[in-house]
Order: structure tokens, then sequence, then C-alpha cells
């Protein structure tokens, strides 16, 4: 298949300063961006105290026979989504090392 870039698998780890479990996934056309979200799922209220203009809301679609995919939420999402809504994920632990 000429001319489709091969799609790398999101990886789901943990933050290395406060180990909650997070997914790391390129998203956008031709991978524009690089997104670590938190895997938890939001309430609808979570999702509004935690929007902002530098946090988005990801839609984690997932299914029986494929990897998580984070999808952005944008005009066109569905409000009736099965998925579930998680968002960026911002540590609060100081990190450990410098480099």
């Amino acid at each position: 298949m000429a001319g489709r870039t091969a799609r790398k698998a999101p990886d789901t780890s943990r933050c290395p300063n406060c180990r909650a479990p997070t997914l790391t996934q390129w998203v956008g056309d031709r991978a524009a961006l690089k997104v670590t979200a938190d895997i938890r799922p939001l309430t609808p209220e979570q999702q509004t105290a935690a929007r902002t203009p530098h946090r988005l809301i990801w839609c984690l679609k997932t299914g029986p026979h494929a990897a998580p995919r984070l999808r952005w939420i944008g005009g066109s999402h569905p409000t009736t989504c099965p998925h579930p809504h998680v968002t960026d994920h911002h540590c609060t632990t100081a990190p450990s090392t410098l480099f």
C-alpha cells in the first residue's frame, strides 16, 4: 500500500512523577500533536470544569478489536457519544529529576 503511513499504537503507561495511568498518542492529520491524557473518564460536570483554552477534552474511542484511540471533541462530536471522555494530563507532582 504505497503512500500510507504506519499508524503507531498508543502508549498506555503511567506518569513518571505521579504514577497516574495515562495514554500517549500522536493525533491529528499527519500526527501533528503529541497528547498525553488521563485514562480516568470524566463526568459532564468535570469536563466543563476542566475545559480551558489550553486544556482539551478527548473522546477515548475503544472497541473489542482495536487499541484505544484519542479523538478531539470538536463541534461535530455527537452529544450521545458512548465512549468515555478524558482530558490532557496535568501532573501536580514535582519532577524527581531535572534531566
